[in-house]
């Protein structure tokens, strides 16, 4: 996701297409079809078709991947690649279901791998780090499109194309899920010992998905940042462009940066050290009035803080709310980049303009207007709370995956894992602490919850952020101890970059504990931290 977002926060123009009649596969080196890299037969699941099954061997090395996110992975071994394309009867889809086996070395796992924004799947990256890790790898297309081409979601009558929109909500990963088991099972004469889903964003409520929906699909689920109850946070990370709009002030990503700065330096000493990290964002309660009249520098000119950009500022962060004040979702996170949401944009007359991220943009326009030019920019605090409502009415039970029962995935022995960035800058973290929070109050509470599902807080990263280029964290050697040598996480050893952009060791807490320095030692070791539970204030 990082490319995308970096792409998205330059104002690069990106248009919807048309679908593709298949998503461009992955750059790879390849030599034709050999004995013991060919074709299974596969059983479609129930409600599919099989329309075609094919199998070549790929020789690896450096895989590049497709589309907007682009990136690369290098040293991948030679591999077999298996296609099965699906087809639901009568709903005229064809989703493209790949399976990546390694030649050699294959550890004796199957991992599935999600997808991003609008996308139901991998773009190649992913499956190739899987396979030089070891893994037999599967993912899906769904039989849409790349990340932010949803020209598939609109029928030739303007209506929503149901059957496509359920392939990315739910169903496509389950039957990947079915057809990667197969299409393993054949090629190497055995099932796999262990399952693994792995997924952020997208991928984190896809993971979500299947544990509530398909709890019998995976013993493992990775599921971070993840896009949990989409039919309300989509229209709800609009709220910065909606706040800028009509309050018709548009602070620069400089100056919103100078609120951020302010609000991490105010609430860093909190944990006991001043370490460029809020351990517990989201007590934070940094009041940005408190910067009015200040000066700070933007591009070379000294610009003057004012009441009506701290009021911005107040709204983000506080999270959208109805005309009668009633709260409808949490704010972008104390500590994110404001920019992400609340960027915005110069036209040629010198006119400062939103810049709205694509992802709720398209959703707002797409499935809920249903008018792919709709200008988000004229949307008032009434329309906001007409659309919040009319996305959760209509959309909540396709694919809000925010079911708090998730007793059938305990009893089928899953483990679910989960970190969310505390400066996550485009799904608020707090959506995701509250889903937690709800599946506590319907299981029992927090110990009981906890043999199944953890949930951890990683302070300063933004999405997706770890792992992808911003601090490392070992998420899925730590859940692959938890399901297979029943090592539950206490903590995720991290490596984090603080705000002046320094990389500091942390063992992650995992909720409700929060970090907390014991006062003696170097700030920058996890070793000077321990983890404790939130003081109540």
């Amino acid at each position: 996701m990082k490319r995308l977002l970096t792409v998205l926060a330059t104002g690069a123009a990106l248009a919807a297409v048309n679908l593709p009649t298949a998503v461009a596969e992955p750059s790879y080196g390849s030599v034709p079809a050999v004995p013991g890299c060919s074709a299974p037969a596969v059983r479609a699941p129930a409600g599919t078709k099989a329309e075609s099954v094919t199998a070549v061997r790929r020789e690896g090395g450096t895989i590049h991947g497709t589309g907007l996110l682009g990136g690369t992975v290098e040293g991948v071994p030679a591999f077999c690649e298996v296609t099965v394309t699906l087809t639901h009867p009568g709903d005229d889809d064809h989703a493209r279901i790949l399976t990546w086996l390694p030649v050699s070395g294959w550890n004796g796992r199957f991992q599935a791998l999600g997808g991003s924004a609008f996308a139901a799947g991998d773009n190649g990256v992913g499956l190739g780090t899987a396979v030089r890790n070891g893994y037999a790898a599967t993912t899906t297309d769904g039989g849409l499109a790349d990340v932010v081409d949803v020209g598939w979601a609109l029928n030739a009558e303007g209506e929503v194309n149901t059957a496509l929109l359920k392939n990315l909500a739910s169903r496509s990963q389950h039957e990947a899920a079915v057809v990667g088991k197969q299409v393993v099972a054949a090629h190497f004469g055995e099932r796999a010992a262990y399952s693994y889903f792995n997924g952020c964003s997208t991928g984190g409520r896809q993971g979500y998905m299947e544990a509530q929906r398909y709890p019998d699909d995976f013993d493992g689920i990775l599921a971070n940042a993840p896009a949990v109850s989409w039919d309300a946070f989509e229209v709800a990370t609009l709220w910065p462009q909606v706040v800028m709009n009509n309050e018709r002030t548009y602070p620069s990503a400089c100056a919103f940066k100078a609120f951020t700065d302010a609000a991490v330096a105010a609430c860093d000493p909190l944990d006991g050290a001043t370490d460029n990290l809020v351990n517990d964002a989201s007590r934070c309660d940094f009041d940005p009035r408190r910067l009015i009249g200040t000066t700070v520098v933007c591009d070379g000119k000294e610009l003057t803080v004012t009441a009506a950009d701290a009021a911005v500022v107040r709204k983000i962060w506080d999270g959208p709310r109805t005309a009668s004040g009633r709260k409808l979702w949490p704010g972008v996170p104390v500590g994110a980049d404001l920019s992400g949401l609340a960027g915005t944009t110069t036209d040629t007359n010198g006119q400062v303009k939103g810049a709205p991220f694509p992802v709720p943009q398209l959703w707002a326009a797409t499935w809920l207007e249903k008018q792919p030019s709709f200008d988000v920019s004229t949307i008032t605090y009434d329309g906001f709370t007409r659309l919040f409502e009319q996305s959760r009415a209509e959309y909540g039970g396709v694919i809000g995956s925010d079911d708090p029962d998730l007793s059938a995935f305990r009893d089928s022995g899953g483990k679910l894992l989960t970190w969310h960035g505390q400066a996550d800058q485009f799904i608020p973290t707090q959506g995701t602490v509250e889903y937690r929070r709800q599946v506590e109050r319907k299981m029992g509470g927090t110990r009981r919850v906890d043999d199944f599902y953890r949930l951890f807080l990683p302070p300063g990263a933004g999405h997706c952020g770890l792992n992808k280029g911003v601090g490392t964290i070992d998420d899925l050697a730590a859940l692959t101890a938890w399901v297979e040598r029943g090592e539950a996480p206490r903590t995720l050893p991290a490596t984090l970059v603080d705000a002046a952009g320094r990389s500091v060791d942390r063992d992650v807490c995992r909720y409700p504990e929060v970090s907390r320095y014991r006062g003696h030692g170097d700030p920058a070791a996890a070793s000077g931290f321990r983890c404790v539970l939130p003081s109540r204030h």
